[in-house]
């Protein structure tokens, strides 16, 4: 559960490794919230995740599948994820880019397919080859990733959802679970917080 810092100012450059030689933009990356469920649902759950968190990684692989079957898929939940960069914050932002540019029907797949190799972009510091791995098994092409890294446009639209929520003064550290607007847990939580909260946040 990294601490996070005050202010955090990203730009084009620490994206833009991850692309090579590329110059290429108009990596056709949705700025909208990402979310999963119906959204009439009665309880809201937002996480506030980094994709170079391991914390977050292994709420993802460990709690979420569960959290999902029992509240996400049977409409009980509307859960969204807000994205938070923390270091390497390039990574981070590479990460949620690369996710942003799958498609919205992807975006949630290809975060999971991040966290689950996330340890091995760690050891083996090839970043940009796992991504690439990972956006190609998303159906992008090399082409079409190096333009999405290297998006200066989605990439300033990530840097401001960050900052909106900076300035929020909302969260200190990743992941942070919020349900129907009130903060709940700091840090990983069990699926026994979620059931807690959420049947809380039921009545």
């Amino acid at each position: 559960m990294p601490n996070l810092p005050r202010r955090i100012l990203i730009v084009a450059s620490m994206a833009l490794a991850f692309a090579g030689c590329s110059k290429a933009g108009g990596g056709g990356a949705s700025t909208d919230d990402m979310s999963l469920g119906d959204p009439k649902s009665k309880v809201q759950v937002v996480e506030y995740a980094s994709a170079s968190c391991s914390h977050c990684a292994r709420w993802n692989n460990d709690v979420f599948p569960e959290f999902k079957k029992k509240y996400i898929d049977t409409n009980k939940v509307h859960y969204t994820l807000r994205e938070f960069l923390t270091p390497p914050q390039n990574v981070a932002a590479a990460g949620f880019l690369t996710a942003r540019c799958a498609g919205k029907d992807k975006y949630f797949p290809a975060l999971d397919a991040i966290y689950h190799s996330q340890e091995e972009m760690f050891q083996t510091g090839d970043y940009r080859g796992v991504l690439l791995r990972i956006a190609q098994s998303m159906g992008m092409t090399e082409k079409t990733f190096n333009a999405c890294v290297s998006d200066e446009k989605a990439l300033k639209a990530l840097n401001d959802r960050v900052q909106k929520i900076v300035k929020s003064g909302k969260i200190s550290a990743t992941p942070t679970f919020e349900i129907n607007g009130k903060i709940v847990k700091e840090g990983e939580a069990t699926m026994a917080e979620l059931d807690a909260a959420v049947a809380a946040a039921s009545k």
